[in-house]
């Protein structure tokens, strides 16, 4: 089973923006420990990758190790680091999958904290 974590500031601005609907977005987020292929390849960066997940108007990213993802049986995944890092609606969409990058690209995963 994959362990998945919220990024602080992410899951405070979850909770603001969608109020009673945050507990069915925080379901979606966590069925990624049990079924971690989920989830739209936006881009990669190295060995680790960026995917999104859609919640009606709205994106989730995350970044993995894509290599485990890619490769290895659900059943192996149990090692797998999930992190969620940002939100955006249709409209920002390419601007915050660029920001992501970025950060991958200067600090590596350790630049989400």
């Amino acid at each position: 089973m994959a362990k998945v974590i919220i990024n602080n500031n992410l899951e405070k601005a979850i909770n603001k923006k969608f109020k009673g609907e945050s507990v069915e977005i925080f379901e979606l987020i966590y069925s990624l420990e049990e079924n971690p292929k989920k989830g739209k390849v936006v881009g990669q960066i190295g060995g680790v990758v960026i995917k999104e997940l859609k919640y009606g108007k709205f994106r989730f990213y995350f970044v993995a190790d894509g290599y485990k993802i890619k490769f290895l049986d659900i059943t192996d995944l149990h090692d797998l680091l999930i992190r969620f890092v940002r939100m955006s609606d249709k409209k920002t969409q390419q601007k915050i999958i660029d920001e992501v990058k970025s950060i991958l690209k200067k600090f590596g995963e350790e630049g989400f904290d």
